[in-house]
């Protein structure tokens, strides 16, 4: 069976990096989706499109709107949704993308430090699984891609 992966979440490390290359090396059936992890590019965006702003608020705005649609679009193709929460920041977008996937029906996979479980407990309820790190994420992806 082939999947459609999406990784949301943290962008501060190189979870998404591990994820591809592990689906490369192991030559699973994955195809893996991404929203723009390029910060500068993606907080940007609507001003660089659509013009300038003097207000952060409406630059964080059309910025945020022209994302969504590429999260969008990118959830509604998804089988399999992985959001990733570091302990850095406060990554509500992920939150928001893991809300959207529960909303569509898809498979989500969590990932997450044990320090978070608290404050994500409602998202981890709603998850199919709950990983602690990328590399449970890879074994997850890699136990659905078997054929037994």
């Amino acid at each position: 069976m082939q999947y459609n992966v999406y990784l949301s979440g943290e962008i501060h490390s190189d979870w998404r990096e591990k994820i591809k290359s592990a689906v490369e090396k192991r030559g699973l059936p994955i195809t893996i989706l991404t929203p723009n992890t390029d910060h500068q590019s993606s907080d940007g965006c609507g001003e660089q499109i659509l013009g300038h702003e003097d207000s952060a608020f409406w630059k964080d705005h059309k910025a945020a709107k022209i994302n969504t649609i590429r999260q969008q679009a990118a959830i509604a193709r998804a089988d399999i949704v992985v959001v990733r929460f570091g302990a850095q920041y406060k990554q509500w977008n992920a939150a928001f993308d893991a809300g959207m996937a529960i909303a569509k029906g898809k498979s989500l996979i969590v990932e997450h430090h044990p320090d978070l479980t608290h404050p994500l407990k409602e998202i981890d309820a709603a998850a199919s699984a709950v990983a602690e790190n990328t590399e449970q994420v890879i074994e997850i992806l890699s136990y659905l891609t078997k054929d037994y």
